[in-house]
């Protein structure tokens, strides 16, 4: 009775208050698909533009495979998390080379997919396909943890698994993917994580945090470790009116896209000393450079804080010869590379874009 109680009145509370969203009027799995790789770690109002920016790009799976990374890249610059945008395009392809372009419709199917999780699967599978699947997402959880009252760790994988059990179990009605999204639309516009509208709730009178007064407190999640810090020194070589940028490689952060020159340290350092340190950096400014240091950029990451200055630099010589892997590129050559938010803007202050 309690799930039945529960589905309903969300469900019901979901007809009347949901927003108007372009992916709610569709069973296209591909549009329902993007749209949640889009809005992972992503609030509605930040990836709704990129969805509607990716739809008239690339309209079907089949226009996404034969897309190059770069140009998705591109397009997806300032969302963040990149390697959602890789694995969408491995994914893309993998659709087109094993299902013939069409999204498969079994939760276990799906899950085989590149880049597509439990999460994913289950919203697809439940919303394109209406299988019997719950969709967890951390508005399930808040939502769930507070309904119920379940006070334990939720980064714990074996509590995660405690929360799908019960979220599988409220799936009752005959369809899933009008609960699914009930749910998680519940969680972002009523049960909120800070200020959570209780006055509103169409369950606060069985509600565990709404009878004891903790709804502060669930769902409970221990403390994330502090953010590591890097400093970034970047060197903006400016010569014959283009400017040196490099492609970023290896495993690190904004693999594939494009920065400048870089030095990291592990504290502040000199400019000065940096510039001595560096035989190329020490060879093309010599005494003939003109410099100019910004101030202090700083960039948050999930687990990063980059504290980062860019050193411009002007080479009077006609010729400085070979820079690293760094290649030249004129403004509109810069604009059309993918790009990190923070190369963004300092390219935006500096009125290069």
């Amino acid at each position: 009775m309690a799930s039945r109680y529960f589905s309903d009145k969300v469900v019901e509370w979901y007809q009347e208050n949901h927003r108007k969203l372009p992916w709610r009027d569709t069973r296209d799995p591909y549009r329902i698909w993007l749209s949640e790789i889009i809005l992972q770690q992503t609030r509605v109002a930040q990836g709704l533009p990129y969805y509607l920016r990716f739809v008239e790009r690339y309209p079907t799976v089949n226009d996404l495979a034969a897309a190059r990374e770069q140009d998705v890249l591109r397009l997806w610059q300032g969302l963040g998390y990149y390697t959602r945008a890789r694995n969408m395009i491995k994914c893309a392809r993998a659709v087109v080379a094993t299902h013939g372009g069409s999204f498969p419709g079994a939760l276990h199917e799906l899950k085989k997919l590149p880049g597509i999780g439990e999460y994913t699967a289950s919203a697809i599978a439940s919303i394109a396909f209406e299988e019997r699947v719950a969709v967890v997402d951390g508005n399930v959880y808040r939502v769930l943890a507070r309904f119920f009252g379940i006070d334990q760790d939720i980064s714990k994988l074996s509590v995660k698994r405690a929360f799908s059990q019960i979220a599988n179990q409220l799936v009752t009605g005959n369809h899933p993917g009008i609960h699914n999204q009930a749910v998680m639309e519940f969680g972002a516009l009523c049960c909120l994580p800070k200020a959570p509208r209780c006055h509103e709730c169409v369950v606060s009178d069985k509600c565990f945090a709404m009878k004891s007064g903790r709804q502060a407190e669930l769902p409970f999640k221990e403390r994330k470790s502090v953010p590591r810090r890097r400093y970034f020194y970047y060197f903006v070589i400016v010569h014959k009116n283009r400017i040196a940028m490099k492609k970023r490689s290896g495993k690190d952060i904004w693999r594939n896209l494009y920065d400048f020159y870089l030095a990291e340290t592990d504290r502040r350092q000199s400019v000065k000393v940096l510039l001595e340190r560096d035989s190329m950096l020490k060879r093309i400014t010599g005494s003939r450079a003109r410099i100019e240091v910004s101030e202090m950029y700083r960039h948050t990451l999930s687990h990063q804080r980059i504290l980062a200055r860019f050193v411009t630099i002007h080479p009077l010589a006609d010729k400085i010869g070979k820079i690293g892997d760094v290649r030249f590129f004129t403004r509109k050559g810069i604009d059309k590379l993918p790009k990190p938010v923070l190369i963004n803007r300092y390219l935006t202050d500096r009125k290069i874009l």
